[in-house]
């Protein structure tokens, strides 16, 4: 596996944590309800960067594709989303609506990676 989609990889990840952070900690609790709009300002800069970094690296590892690219951090965040989602607000991932989508997720990765 190209070393430029495991980093391209990470960076996603890390950018599809940091979105969920920004966008539904806000959801999780009175306090954050409150405050974390300071938080989401504060990850503005590193999420843009990583979105950055993490196309230019995963451009290269799948040929040159904007649309690869794409479908690629799309899939990860459908990987990030529900675990954090299940964990922090006790909404479960386990419906057959949530679980299809994982599953196609799974296999738009493959697809980008392996065709």
């Amino acid at each position: 596996m190209n070393v430029n989609l495991i980093y391209c990889a990470l960076c996603f990840v890390t950018l599809h944590l940091m979105v969920w952070f920004s966008a539904n900690l806000q959801l999780v609790n009175e306090y954050w309800e409150q405050h974390s709009i300071y938080l989401t300002v504060s990850l503005a800069l590193p999420i843009t960067l990583l979105a950055y970094h993490g196309t230019r690296l995963g451009y290269t590892a799948l040929g040159e594709s904007a649309w690869g690219v794409r479908f690629f951090a799309f899939a990860l965040s459908y990987l990030v989303f529900p675990f954090l989602t299940y964990y922090f607000l006790n909404e479960s991932m386990f419906t057959f609506k949530t679980m299809l989508c994982v599953v196609l997720s799974f296999a738009i990765l493959a697809i980008q990676i392996f065709m």
